[in-house]
C-alpha cells in the first residue's frame, strides 16, 4: 500500500488506486476532504444547539464550528438534540462501456471512478446521518439496497460497490423509472453514468423524477480520451456493448469529433438544468473532491 503525505481527496486517480480498496480509499478521501474544508457546506438545521466539543476523526462534517475555527485554529464540532436526514438513492451505472479507459494502468476505468466517488458519497451521507441506498444497472436493475443509515449500512454498500463489474448494454431510463416507482418518499437521486445511453428517454426519465419531487444530481462520467481522439493516423473504434468496429482516418475527423462531444455534453446541461436537476461533468482523470464538492452545493441548497 503507497504512503504519501498528500490529501488523498486531491490525489489523481491512477495515485489514489495505489492506497487499497474501495472502503480504504473512500475514508481517505473523505477525511482529507473534511479537513479540507473552510467553510460549512450546511445551513438552516431545524435541530436545539446543545454544545460543543473537540473535532474527532468520523465526526459528522455538517456540525463543525467554523467561526470557532477561525477564532482557535482548532475543530469543535456542534452537538445537537435532533436533526432532518435526508433520503439518498445511488444510481450506478455498470453497462460495459463504463470498464474502458483510454490508457489502461494510468487512468483508471469510469466504473472505478463511479465506485469509489459513491462510496465516498455514500461515507459522507452516512455521517450526516442520512439514509443511502444503491441501485446497480445495465439493461436493467441488476443490485439493489434499500435505503437506510447506520455504519452497518455504508460498510454493506462498499461490499457491494467493490463486487461490481461492467458488461451488457445500458438503459438508464428503465433504471430510473423502476426507481421512481419504488420512492414513496422524496429524496436524492445521484446518477453516476458515462450517459452512453438513448438520450431522450433518459432525459425524460430523469425529468419525471424531478417531476415526483426527487432531487436529481447526474455525474457524467468522462474519460479524458472520449474528448479528443488518439494521436495518430488512424483509429479503430469499438463499441463495448455492440463489439461493432469502426476503421477511420483521425486528421478527416478531428474537429468535428470534437465539437460532436462538446454539443452533446452542452445538450444535456441545457436539457437538463431549466427543469432542476443539477449536471457535473466529471472527467476521470481529475481529483475525486471536484465532484464532491458539486455534491456538498446541491446539499446546501436541501437545506
Amino acid at each position: 500500500m503507497v504512503r504519501s503525505t498528500r490529501r488523498p481527496d486531491l490525489m489523481d486517480p491512477a495515485t489514489l488506486a495505489q492506497l487499497g480498496g474501495v472502503e480504504l480509499v473512500a475514508r481517505e478521501v473523505v477525511e482529507g476532504f473534511l479537513m479540507g474544508l473552510h467553510r460549512s457546506p450546511h445551513r438552516g438545521f431545524s435541530a436545539e444547539f446543545a454544545e460543543l466539543r473537540s473535532y474527532r476523526p468520523g465526526d459528522d462534517l455538517r456540525y463543525i464550528d467554523w467561526r470557532m475555527y477561525g477564532r482557535s485554529d482548532r475543530f469543535y464540532v456542534k452537538q445537537f438534540e435532533e436533526e432532518t436526514n435526508l433520503r439518498a438513492y445511488l444510481l450506478v451505472d455498470i453497462s460495459a462501456s463504463m470498464g474502458w479507459s483510454s490508457e489502461p494502468g494510468t487512468i483508471p476505468t469510469k466504473l472505478w471512478y463511479a465506485r469509489h466517488l459513491a462510496a465516498a458519497m455514500a461515507l459522507i451521507l452516512a455521517r450526516q446521518g442520512d439514509t443511502v441506498g444503491l441501485a446497480a444497472f445495465d439493461d436493467q436493475v441488476v443490485d439493489r439496497i434499500e435505503p437506510r443509515g447506520g455504519r452497518r449500512q455504508w460498510h454493506e454498500l462498499v461490499r457491494r460497490l467493490a463486487g461490481l463489474e461492467a458488461s451488457g448494454g445500458t438503459q438508464a431510463q428503465t433504471a430510473l423509472r423502476e426507481l421512481a416507482g419504488r420512492l414513496r418518499r422524496r429524496g436524492l437521486v445521484i446518477l453516476f453514468s458515462d450517459l452512453l445511453v438513448d438520450p431522450e428517454e433518459t432525459r425524460t426519465a430523469l425529468r419525471f423524477l424531478r417531476h415526483r419531487g426527487h432531487e436529481v444530481l447526474v455525474f457524467h462520467l468522462l474519460d479524458p480520451g472520449e474528448r479528443e481522439l488518439p494521436a495518430a493516423a488512424d483509429a479503430r473504434f469499438v463499441d463495448p456493448e455492440t463489439d461493432a468496429e469502426l476503421l477511420v482516418s483521425v486528421a478527416d475527423v478531428r474537429s468535428e469529433y470534437r465539437d460532436a462531444v462538446a454539443g452533446a455534453l452542452a445538450e444535456w446541461e441545457r436539457s437538463l438544468r431549466p427543469h432542476g436537476i443539477d449536471y457535473e461533468v466529471v472527467d476521470t482523470s481529475r481529483p475525486l473532491s471536484l465532484a464532491l464538492r458539486a455534491y456538498l452545493r446541491k446539499r446546501e441548497r436541501l437545506g
